[in-house]
């Protein structure tokens, strides 16, 4: 099973590389990884998703928690988080496939950024679901290349997790 957890750090050198080196120790894989300064100077979050069973996320938790810069470790599994992942994806777009793209783009309410008499590039976000659907309809038409950021999540409701709480 997948997990996104969400990591509050201190924004200080070396804390991505001790919290990577933590998984990559105890043959832990990370799907996917974010880190971003937030609204306090002092503190950046790690996003990131993982797969395993419960057993194997509550080990994570407790070896996270006992990192030194780790401020606080926040799953948002249960569906308790808004998660979003931005996709830029180049296509074909022959004549025969423009008319596809451009219906495929707006049944997902993508955006293309950029144009060129033999390719669309397109801008994608939504849920990492909403992400693979789009790709697994523009693959067929002649996918070139892909980039994706990974997955971010917040809290859902008017809760703001912080430092202090």
């Amino acid at each position: 099973m997948k997990h996104t957890l969400s990591v509050l750090v201190e924004n200080d050198f070396g804390v991505l590389s001790r919290v990577a080196a933590l998984f990559s120790g105890r043959g832990f894989n990370i799907d996917s990884l974010s880190v971003a300064p937030t609204n306090d100077e002092g503190i950046s979050r790690i996003t990131l998703v993982t797969s395993g069973d419960e057993q194997v996320l509550e080990q994570i938790s407790k070896q996270l928690n006992k990192l030194i810069d780790v401020i606080k470790v926040i799953d948002f599994t249960d569906g308790s988080g808004v998660e979003r992942e931005m996709a830029l994806v180049k296509v074909t777009a022959e004549d025969e496939s423009r008319a596809e793209v451009l219906r495929i783009v707006d049944i997902f309410r993508a955006k293309i950024i950029d144009v060129t008499q033999k390719s669309y590039t397109i801008e994608a976000t939504g849920n990492p679901t909403k992400i693979d659907a789009i790709l697994d309809l523009l693959r067929p038409l002649g996918l070139k290349e892909l980039v994706r950021t990974g997955a971010v999540a917040i809290g859902r409701g008017a809760k703001a997790w912080s430092k202090d709480s």
